[in-house]
C-alpha cells in the first residue's frame, strides 16, 4: 500500500547516539510530505482530467458509432429507393412498349381499314362514271338520231289511231 503524507509526517525513527540531526530530518521530511502531496494532488487532477478526458472520448466514439450506423442505414434506405426506381422505371417502359404496339397495331388495322375503304370507293366510282358515261353517251345519241322527227311522226300516228277508234267507235 503507498504511502500517504500523513504516513511520512508520522514516521518515528529510532533514536541513537551519533545519530542525524533532528531538525535537518524533520526538515527534510516536511519537504517530502509537501511534494508528496503535490505529486498527489496533481495525480488526481490528472487521473480526473483522464477519466473526464475519457468520458468525452466515449461520448464521441458513441456519436461516431452512431453516425456511422445512420450511414450505413441511409446508404442502405438510397440504395432501395435506387433499385425501387430502376425497376418502377423497367416498369413504365414495359407498359410504354405495350402502349406503343398497342397504338401501332390500331393504327396499322385502321389504315388497312381505310384502304379497303378507298379502294372499294375507287371501284364504285368507277363503275358510277361508267354508267354515268353510257347514259351521257345514249343521251348523245338521241340528240344526234333523227329522233324528233321519228317522235313527230309518232305522234302524228298516234293522233290517227285514235281519230279512227274513235270513228270505229
Amino acid at each position: 500500500m503507498p504511502l500517504t503524507p500523513l504516513d511520512i509526517h508520522n514516521k518515528e525513527f529510532a533514536r541513537r547516539i551519533r545519530g542525524y540531526d533532528e531538525d535537518e530530518v524533520n526538515e527534510f521530511l516536511d519537504q517530502v510530505i509537501k511534494d508528496y502531496e503535490a505529486v498527489i494532488r496533481e495525480n488526481k487532477e490528472l487521473s480526473s482530467q483522464l477519466l473526464s478526458v475519457q468520458e468525452k472520448l466515449d461520448h464521441f466514439a458513441n456519436i461516431e458509432e452512431t453516425l456511422s450506423k445512420t450511414i450505413i442505414v441511409a446508404q442502405e434506405a438510397a440504395d432501395e429507393v435506387k433499385n425501387n426506381s430502376k425497376k418502377e422505371a423497367q416498369l413504365i417502359v414495359k407498359e410504354a412498349e405495350k402502349n406503343a404496339d398497342r397504338i401501332v397495331n390500331e393504327a396499322l388495322s385502321k389504315s388497312r381499314k381505310i384502304s379497303l375503304e378507298v379502294e372499294e370507293l375507287k371501284k364504285q366510282a368507277s363503275i358510277y362514271r361508267a354508267r354515268f358515261r353510257t347514259l351521257v353517251e345514249a343521251q348523245l345519241e338521241l340528240l344526234s338520231v333523227d329522233g324528233w322527227e321519228a317522235l313527230e311522226n309518232r305522234e302524228q300516228e298516234v293522233r290517227e289511231r285514235e281519230r279512227e277508234m274513235k270513228e270505229i267507235y
